[in-house]
């Protein structure tokens, strides 16, 4: 039975050493989603997403041989999908999925632009202090931009909320402000969630082709950088800036800016 529990590469690895993808594909429909490349399905395709087969059966084998390994890495759900998509509260393996990793004494962490949708499993990650983190990608705070680029994902009000909420119960939350598309909507995300988020991880835009390519070339990379790590040392953040926006912070190391 081959392995579920997977070792990322490349820029994913960043985010975590191991990772799961409970689903193959993802109804949020982001425009500017790698999964479709990534799993080489037409686009049309990816948006039907379906549960992988023997998934939660998977998970068990590979938990427990990681149980027995003496893992401490934490497992990341998810990459290529989103554990808490629309399809998840029909199917609901999520939780199934947490259960055994925590069962197997698994650290984990969540990432997820499901909110609302996620607030049903908090009790179990409340359950388990220290061996789970709690995070939502945070893109804008517009809603007329969320419905353009994330489309089946929850408001940002609902992401906000379920951070709030997995804050209140003591779960160790974090921030994922990746892909950066408008700069000013990601400084006003920081400013107004830091008082409830443990730690921002903040990426540009990374796109190779198409409008977001585009939106990309129309973004002065030094400034944000510049101003995005000024912000979060002014709150007092902790953070991570990814290696690909660290080369733009390369003239403020130098004493250049």
């Amino acid at each position: 039975m081959p392995a579920v529990i997977y070792e990322p590469r490349g820029r994913a690895r960043e985010y975590s050493p191991l990772a799961v993808n409970l689903y193959r594909g993802c109804d949020h429909g982001c425009e500017y989603c790698f999964g479709p490349a990534v799993l080489r399905m037409r686009p049309e395709e990816f948006l039907q997403p379906a549960p992988r087969d023997g998934v939660i059966a998977k998970i068990a084998v590979d938990a427990k041989a990681l149980q027995t390994a003496g893992n401490d890495k934490p497992i990341l759900l998810c990459f290529t999908c989103d554990p808490y998509m629309q399809l998840e509260t029909e199917c609901r393996i999520t939780r199934e999925a947490l259960e055994i990793l925590f069962r197997h004494e698994q650290p984990i962490q969540i990432l997820t632009k499901g909110g609302r949708r996620s607030v049903r499993d908090f009790d179990l990650l409340a359950e388990h202090p220290g061996r789970c983190t709690y995070a939502a990608t945070l893109t804008f705070t517009d809603p007329a931009d969320l419905a353009r680029y994330e489309p089946g994902a929850d408001t940002y009000a609902g992401r906000v909320a379920a951070l709030q909420e997995a804050h209140r119960r003591g779960i160790e939350t974090w921030v994922s402000c990746e892909p950066v598309i408008d700069p000013a909507q990601t400084l006003a995300i920081i400013r107004e969630t830091h008082e409830y988020v443990d730690q921002f991880r903040v990426g540009k835009l990374n796109a190779r082709s198409g409008e977001m390519a585009s939106l990309e070339r129309g973004v002065d990379w030094y400034r944000f950088a510049r101003e995005v790590v000024d912000l979060l040392q002014d709150l007092g953040a902790n953070y991570y800036i990814k290696e690909d926006l660290k080369p733009y912070l390369r003239q403020r190391q130098l004493g250049e800016v």
